[in-house]
């Protein structure tokens, strides 16, 4: 994924807290300059269309965590393994990076760019599952199958982000149900489930 300049990135970043704080995509330019600490001048001069920035936020969202997840997990076979992995790890950004997960909560389900969060490495996993017989589910399930786990996975960031369980708990135990609901015995599934994860970390 193309670097963004520092300017820019700084300004993508305040626009993203902006948007989980504030519950919309309307921000103005003031309230973005003050959160990013720039001028004004600078919003314009970094921004093309001011008027197109959230379209931009959550489609940068959106590629850089498939990015992310696809580069740590490429070397990993098993669709199950990389499903629960998965899991996981959006669920521990959300815990280093509330404003992360706040956003998603409020639109992964709402803007086109980011349903790309669950179209992405989740559905490829999925199908791949469904090819190899790892899952015991039908094709024809495969969209409920995807609504689920990207239900699961938003719900056990809010219980994160509200104190009701560490991020380690709820991502293991979303993950571990995930599976069951594909076919995966319970003994296997609580293994996979319970393999260690790369761990996020701000600002990487």
């Amino acid at each position: 994924m193309k670097a963004r300049p520092v300017a820019l990135r700084r300004i993508h970043d305040a626009a993203l807290r902006l948007y989980a704080e504030k519950g919309t995509s309307e921000v103005s330019v003031s309230e973005l300059a003050q959160m990013a600490g720039v001028a004004r001048g600078t919003i314009y001069n970094n921004l093309e269309q001011p008027d197109g920035l959230f379209e931009k936020v959550a489609g940068q969202f959106a590629e850089e965590m498939n990015a992310y997840v696809v580069e740590v997990l490429g070397e990993i076979d098993d669709p199950a393994q990389r499903l629960s992995a998965g899991i996981r790890m959006y669920v521990q950004r959300a815990h280093e990076e509330p404003h992360w997960g706040r956003f998603m909560i409020q639109f992964a389900y709402t803007n086109s760019a980011l349903r790309s969060l669950w179209t992405g490495p989740p559905m490829q996993d999925l199908q791949s599952g469904i090819a190899s017989s790892r899952y015991d589910i039908g094709q024809e399930q495969l969209p409920c199958a995807l609504g689920l786990i990207g239900g699961a996975t938003l719900s056990a960031v809010m219980l994160v982000l509200e104190g009701q369980a560490t991020w380690r708990d709820a991502g293991t135990q979303t993950a571990m149900l995930a599976l069951r609901s594909l076919g995966v015995d319970m003994a296997e599934a609580n293994r996979v489930a319970r393999l260690e994860i790369p761990l996020w970390r701000s600002g990487d």
